[in-house]
């Protein structure tokens, strides 16, 4: 926040927007209070972009959706139920809630929906001060009950209410703190750290998708590190994502290892700017920065101290691979990502051996058939996955992974990696050996794409010389 008086400022502007003063003089007319409210309201004061913009209202959903029709090109009332009347005002997406006074049932903490008439009321049921404060259009004028504004300048997450009580409402709301401390870089405040810590198993009746909503929402900021930190130290990761604090294995004196969990999240921040590097302007990546966070999570299960002082992790790739799978499955993370994530964990310590000999060009080519679609992400995951002290070895491996990738770069031209197939379908090899559709085609098929991984391209010919010398050596 650059000063008060230019946040103010912003406000005003703000207020002034076509879209804003078509819908403040809308609610007027009608004899109805409105006002922008939360995120944009916070994120203008702190000269942050804003995007959609939420109002709210003394207006019921009736009332609401009556006086939007008008001046709006697209309406709906998915969220009537809750107030939320949904509308396309100038070409942009807003969304109107009647003032709400939710009571909570004590069991499922489902709201029980009342709606109020103050809009003082409304802030106070609200997450955090800095989401409560509202500005009354058409004037404008700030409303801030909960002193937001100091907290803004002071850079700390409160409740506006006692956390025990806030959390109790909203369990996800321990959540959210840890994502705005990432998206907004504040820390949480001490008697909230403390409701968090001891109230974090009520997170578990939280419904899957909106937690892992928030996760998402977390991982897309800049620096979700912050929040994964608050995360694990409250205790709050291990009720829905326990194998992220399991990685904090104790290091006993005699066998050394570096910190798994520390090593973690240097790798998702160094992944974080990877990409960035890569991709700039890109939105931000979730299965990457997943992959990078999960990378290792099967090394506490495959974790053995050797008797000569060492540790070893073995497949721990594999194991790892099943956890996340398992995890993202009951987070309910969609197929796509799910599939994406266990990929790179699986293949992400595929590249080490390059490192200590350079590959064949099969064996490049190999590389890049087993990563497919993620190879990309999987650059990117394995230059992210080195965090060594030892700047030489370092360098080596940097080194080692640019010339990885010049090799690609060289094959993919001369024989389009990306699409390796044998020369012959599984029609023609059917032509050539004169055999029915069956098993032995997919045989036939499987020897010829090792060919081609093997020797590059080939030639129809040549591959249906090879295929017969194959096939007479097979039947004899």
């Amino acid at each position: 926040m650059v000063s008060m008086a230019e946040g103010l400022g912003r406000l005003a502007s703000l207020a002034a927007s076509p879209v804003v003063a078509e819908l403040s003089a809308a609610f007027e007319r009608a004899g109805f209070e409105l006002a922008i409210v939360g995120g944009p309201v916070r994120d203008a004061l702190l000269d942050r972009p804003t995007h959609d913009l939420d109002f709210t209202t003394n207006a019921r959903p009736d009332d609401i959706l009556r006086i939007v029709k008008p001046i709006s090109t697209a309406q709906w009332d998915i969220g009537r139920a809750f107030g939320t009347i949904g509308a396309r005002v100038r070409g942009e997406q807003v969304e109107i809630t009647t003032y709400r006074a939710d009571e909570y049932d004590g069991e499922t903490r489902k709201p029980v929906v009342e709606f109020g008439d103050r809009l003082e009321d409304d802030l106070l049921r609200r997450d955090f001060t800095v989401n409560a404060m509202a500005l009354r259009v058409p004037g404008p004028q700030l409303v801030d009950p909960t002193s937001g504004v100091e907290d803004l300048l002071d850079q700390v997450l409160r409740t506006p209410v006692a956390p025990a009580v806030s959390f109790g409402d909203d369990p996800l709301r321990m959540l959210r703190a840890a994502r705005f401390a990432a998206q907004l870089g504040f820390i949480v405040a001490d008697d909230a750290i403390e409701a968090i810590t001891a109230m974090r198993d009520t997170l578990s009746i939280v419904s899957p998708e909106r937690i892992q909503a928030e996760l998402v929402r977390m991982l897309q900021t800049k620096d979700p590190v912050r929040g994964i930190r608050l995360l694990v130290e409250t205790g709050l990761a291990g009720v829905f994502l326990p194998e992220l604090p399991a990685l904090r294995l104790e290091v006993d004196e005699h066998h050394h290892h570096k910190d798994v969990y520390e090593h973690s999240l240097t790798v998702l921040k160094q992944a974080i700017d990877l990409e960035g590097e890569r991709h700039p302007g890109a939105d931000p990546d979730v299965a990457l920065r997943l992959a990078a966070l999960l990378h290792d999570i099967g090394k506490p299960a495959t974790r053995k101290l050797e008797s000569g002082g060492g540790v070893t992790f073995h497949h721990h790739d594999a194991v790892g691979a099943r956890l996340a799978r398992k995890r993202l499955q009951a987070l309910r993370f969609d197929s796509d990502t799910i599939a994406a994530v266990t990929h790179l964990v699986d293949q992400h310590l595929r590249f080490f051996g390059y490192s200590e000999g350079a590959w064949t060009d099969s064996a490049v080519r190999r590389y890049v058939r087993d990563a497919g679609d993620q190879l990309e992400r999987l650059h990117i995951l394995t230059r992210a996955d080195v965090t060594t002290r030892n700047k030489r070895k370092a360098t080596r491996l940097r080194t080692a992974y640019d010339d990885l990738e010049r090799r690609i770069a060289v094959l993919e031209a001369e024989e389009e990696l990306q699409s390796i197939r044998p020369e012959l379908d599984g029609n023609r090899i059917q032509e050539v050996l004169g055999i029915p559709p069956g098993r032995e085609v997919g045989e036939a098929y499987r020897f010829l794409l090792d060919l081609r991984l093997d020797d590059g391209v080939l030639g129809e010919a040549e591959a249906e010389a090879r295929l017969r010398a194959w096939w007479a050596a097979r039947s004899s």
